[in-house]
């Protein structure tokens, strides 16, 4: 028989705790382990803009013909805008259309194992916990850096910078832009500068991951690391997803860019990534991107797509407040400081195995096994019962 030596897997972790609390029938239960979006009524709702764009692409689409393989150049040529602001030179740099940020990711891996025989990718520790699964099972070589210190919730930045100063010349270092999936922790624009200096020193890749964009500070802070290395190194490769900040989650948007050498050498990347693309899943899906090219090229949407997206920053802003608040009141001897000094949607609420097994089986309160929550999941309503929840296991 084909199948007869197949083994059952386990459960992706983050999916198989969304059936348990699908499945838990307590009223007042939480859920802070899916990676969403949720507003104060605890929704993932479609954004406005994104209705209205929707609707403008009904009325008018005349045709579902496939599109090449690097997708839209309108597209495209929009979220090179959105990533670079001008910071690079267009000549060098090449953009295709991918499925999601993670489809981003796994072409641009297949571009990597295309320019060297075993290229190796250098990740912090911790990443997020699909970087290593999609990545290493392209056939990356994967390798961790330093990055978060669980005792003190910082970064380690001295730790990062001296396994930075290590690695081999020409290897390749993955970075989050902002919003560091799981811990929440970014450097400072005076790290990313050390850093950016280290990784000019040692010509090493800057591969760099912005899931997030325009979650932590805003569009243009939050793209800092990706601008500022610009212009300073020879080749990059940027990936990006609309998931997030567009809410195009299920839509499957993103980009990748990667800028090369010289115009030449672009046009060879261009070719190749191309060729990726059609060997995994020939031409990237329309829909959703067609709503971000339009949201992008319109300068009414792009301002109403803004307020939209400053709202979510900030609601993400004001419940992590919330829950620090809440938590100080009630468990005064614990210091939960970092929720406040993280962004974005992650951080590690700091507490081991057994009190979030405890959590999930006496409280009806759902996180990863590393304490990775998603404060989106916080409401005025359930956070009093969280905090309460959370003491009573510390």
């Amino acid at each position: 028989m084909l199948f007869e030596s197949m083994q059952t897997l386990p459960a992706d972790a983050i999916l198989g705790l969304i059936a348990e609390y699908k499945n838990d029938s307590r009223a007042d239960k939480i859920d802070l382990g899916v990676g969403v979006y949720r507003n104060a009524d605890g929704l993932t709702p479609v954004l406005d803009v994104v209705k209205t764009a929707e609707q403008r692409l009904v009325d008018t689409q005349d045709s579902k013909a496939y599109l090449g393989t690097a997708g839209s150049q309108s597209f495209n040529a929009a979220m090179q805008t959105l990533t670079f602001a001008g910071s690079a030179d267009d000549a060098r740099v090449t953009t295709l259309q991918a499925p999601g940020g993670s489809g981003s990711l796994r072409v641009a891996a297949g571009l990597l194992l295309r320019a060297r025989k075993k290229p190796t990718v250098w990740v912090s520790e911790p990443t997020w916990n699909n970087h290593v699964p999609l990545l290493g099972g392209a056939g990356l070589e994967l390798k961790p850096y330093p990055y978060y210190d669980t005792d003190r919730h910082v970064i380690d930045a001295d730790a990062m910078l001296e396994a930075l100063r290590s690695v081999p010349k020409g290897d390749i270092v993955l970075l989050h832009a902002c919003c560091h999936n799981p811990s929440g922790l970014d450097p400072t624009e005076q790290q990313w500068r050390a850093i950016s200096d280290v990784i000019i020193e040692r010509e090493l890749v800057p591969f760099i991951d912005m899931a997030y964009q325009g979650f932590s500070a805003d569009l243009d802070t939050d793209a800092f690391v990706v601008r500022h290395l610009a212009d300073k190194v020879a080749e990059m490769i940027v990936t990006n997803s609309c998931s997030k900040n567009f809410g195009l989650y299920r839509d499957r948007v993103g980009s990748l860019s990667i800028m090369a050498a010289d115009s030449k050498a672009r046009a060879v990347v261009a070719s190749q990534a191309s060729n990726v693309v059609r060997t995994i899943y020939s031409v990237p899906p329309d829909h959703g991107a067609a709503i971000v090219e339009m949201i992008l090229n319109d300068a009414s949407l792009t301002s109403k797509w803004q307020v939209e997206l400053a709202q979510m920053r900030d609601r993400l802003r004001e419940v992590r407040v919330l829950l620090h608040d809440a938590l100080k009141n009630k468990a005064s001897s614990r210091d939960f400081s970092h929720l406040t000094r993280a962004t974005g949607m992650f951080c590690f609420l700091g507490i081991n195995a057994e009190q979030i097994d405890t959590l999930k089986a006496d409280y009806g309160i759902y996180m990863i096994g590393s304490s990775r929550i998603n404060v989106a999941g916080v409401t005025t309503d359930n956070v009093e019962y969280l905090a309460e929840s959370i003491t009573a296991v510390l």
